[in-house]
């Protein structure tokens, strides 16, 4: 008898296109899985926020029925999360105020919500995969680009055993930042100093400037990585120089005292910024395996999703159509994490780096915003001003949130109560 794996697979998602996801790639995520001398049962957990993009709840609803006959679909609505949270209270005598903490809607609540779920589902590795990414691979090959499928499930199930965590790398669009286009009033210095007010783990301008070495503004792929031939690499810094991605994360969730909480300031990104952050007290053995997600952040390149594989992509600029709201919402979330970010990593210098943010903001974004017909970015100093003050208090939220999940994990990981949970 074959040994059988619960793996699950968590959407969060304001974007109808997470249903396009699940239904060109569920076939060629169970035809990974063939090879392996196991059973697995997959469970897809969407969680969805219908104020995002202010869409309407049968939109996410659009998975074709041959889906349901392989793959169970499990959702979690915006009722649900609201019952969730009833239950930490009424069920597990948790304070309205912790239980508003772990579990909610937002980048950090919601996969948390994801997480208590697949725990109570018996899940024992639980992926995210973000609604904006495809599992290929763009290899440079001399003036064009070779495309390579990945076998994303499939090398987390084979890494993940011995690990607590897995996660791979990302190609494409890097960060949703489009191309600028310089001109006499909007330099590249001034577009520079907006870049470094703005830095954090995953963004700066050496960065930004290496990705744009290519003619479409695209990060490419390693090939030996995409080729599966590099060696895992375990990660010794992780929440100090090394951090890993929200999205080709994979958890094993029978080592579940090692897996933290996730955590954002409120409207912020950074979910798995300190979520590494938190791993750093973990002593967890992170694993960083050979598997690219391509990140296609303006959804520009949907037509991947067809097999329809160009061999040059074209550069994503501000004029582009509906590149504004998703700039500025990014830049917005990035400002509101940076004053945590760096009380945690740096709090020696922190002071000098949030004053030298806000004055590169209060001299750069005015400009930068000219560069858009309709994205105002002059207010990213005041925000950065209230998250500088607020900061301590984010910190606590932080400290907390992962203080209740350990609470939690003590009564929902205990096999005796599982029964009395479902």
């Amino acid at each position: 008898m074959k040994e059988e794996i619960n793996f699950g697979i968590g959407f969060i998602t304001g974007r109808p296109n997470v249903c396009n996801i699940i239904n060109k790639y569920y076939e060629f995520i169970i035809e990974q899985t063939k090879e392996l001398e196991k059973q697995i049962n997959f469970t897809f957990f969407i969680l969805y926020d219908l104020d995002y993009l202010n869409t309407k709840e049968e939109e996410f609803y659009n998975i074709l029925p041959e889906v349901h006959e392989k793959i169970k679909i499990k959702y979690i609505t915006p009722q649900n999360v609201v019952e969730k949270k009833e239950e930490l209270v009424s069920k597990y005598k948790f304070s309205p105020y912790e239980a508003e903490l772990l579990i909610g809607k937002g980048y950090a609540k919601a996969r948390n919500t994801i997480l208590y779920e697949a725990v109570k589902e018996k899940i024992d590795y639980l992926m995210f995969w973000d609604d904006d990414e495809y599992p290929l691979a763009a290899v440079r090959n001399g003036n064009v680009i070779k495309w390579v499928k990945q076998k994303n499930v499939l090398q987390h199930i084979k890494n993940i055993e011995n690990a607590d965590i897995t996660y791979g790398y990302r190609c494409g669009m890097i960060s949703p930042l489009p191309y600028i286009k310089y001109n006499n009033e909007l330099t590249e210095e001034i577009y520079k100093q907006f870049i470094e007010a703005l830095e954090n783990e995953v963004i700066s301008w050496d960065k930004l400037q290496f990705m744009y070495k290519s003619d479409s503004g695209i990060g490419f792929a390693e090939d030996k990585i995409a080729n599966y031939s590099k060696a895992n690499e375990e990660m010794k810094n992780v929440g100090k120089k090394e951090w890993v991605l929200g999205s080709g994360i994979c958890l094993n969730l029978k080592h579940l005292d090692k897996i933290p909480a996730f955590y954002n300031p409120p409207g912020a990104r950074g979910e798995d910024t300190f979520f590494s952050c938190a791993l750093a007290r973990k002593d967890a053995k992170v694993l960083r395996i050979p598997v690219y997600h391509f990140h296609d952040a303006f959804l520009k390149f949907t037509f991947l999703m067809d097999n329809k594989f160009p061999k040059n992509l074209r550069k994503i600029i501000s004029e582009d159509n509906g590149i504004e709201l998703r700039f500025l919402r990014t830049t917005i979330g990035w400002t509101k994490y940076k004053p945590l970010l760096y009380y945690i990593i740096d709090n020696k210098n922190y002071e000098k780096i949030i004053k030298e943010s806000e004055q590169k903001l209060q001299k750069t974004s005015a400009i930068v915003s000219t560069a858009f017909e309709d994205c105002d970015l002059t207010n990213l100093s005041n925000i950065l001003c209230e998250y500088d003050r607020n900061v301590e208090k984010h910190y606590k939220e932080y400290i907390e949130t992962n203080n209740i999940w350990e609470k939690v994990k003590q009564i929902i990981g205990k096999k005796e109560v599982y029964a009395e949970i479902n």
